[in-house]
């Protein structure tokens, strides 16, 4: 059985992102399809992949190795993000269907509740879930691919501490939708623009030790989980 290259794309973005691969490591394809448990093809695919998104570059007499962004570029993703998230949003209240508003409600139901109860474990999952599906609701792929993007990245790069006030947070999530579901799209993108620079003070770029690496490492020795392809 062939493993599609996305599977081992999004195996080795994974990796990257939580930092089992020191920024400026080489990626060989021989290791990398021993890890991941795949031929050297996919493994190849994805790597010209992710040299795409700028997670890889290639180096003379190196090959593939992990890219090393500049405290400069980490800056202007944050940027970036805070241009892009209200732009998807103000698309959303354009477009969005019922099905984008009910989950987008589900989720700010969800995420109020954790907050009030001071359960902040799953918070972070569900704001990533959140923007996701905001992203998808601009009715743009294009659009919900950069920002999907900038997300990975943004969390490549930086730790992000835990909001002083998650139910305040919460109460934006609920008011960008409130918005969208009225088709207000200006109001969409100010709330969402308030929303992005506010989150963006709680980022922190990421200094990893060597041992904190090889941990991640050791904890992370699986191969691509396949069970999905197989039906």
């Amino acid at each position: 059985m062939r493993i599609p290259a996305h599977s081992v794309c999004t195996a080795i973005r994974d990796d990257i992102v939580a930092g089992v691969y020191e920024r400026g490591g080489r990626l060989t394809e021989e290791l990398l399809a021993r890890r991941y448990g795949v031929s050297r093809v996919p493994v190849r695919e994805a790597l010209r992949t992710l040299e795409a998104e700028g997670f890889v570059v290639t180096r003379r007499h190196a090959g593939a190795c992990v890219a090393e962004p500049t405290e400069q570029e980490a800056a202007d993703l944050l940027e970036m993000r805070t241009l892009l998230e209200p732009l998807g949003a103000a698309r959303a209240a354009q477009r969005r269907t019922e099905a984008h508003l009910k989950v987008l409600r589900g989720l700010v139901r969800l995420g109020q509740e954790r907050a009030r109860r001071g359960n902040s474990d799953d918070l972070r999952s569900l704001g990533g879930w959140f923007h996701e599906t905001l992203a998808q609701a601009s009715g743009s792929p294009a659009l919900t691919s950069m920002l999907t993007q900038l997300r990975h990245k943004i969390a490549w790069m930086y730790t992000v501490e835990a909001p002083a006030g998650p139910v305040e947070s919460w109460t934006e999530h609920g008011a960008i939708v409130d918005a969208v579901a009225r088709g207000d799209s200006e109001r969409a993108r100010a709330v969402t623009a308030l929303h992005a620079e506010r989150a963006t003070g709680a980022h922190r770029l990421r200094f990893g030790s060597a041992g904190e690496r090889a941990e991640r490492v050791r904890n992370s020795q699986h191969p691509v989980n396949t069970a999905s392809l197989r039906h």
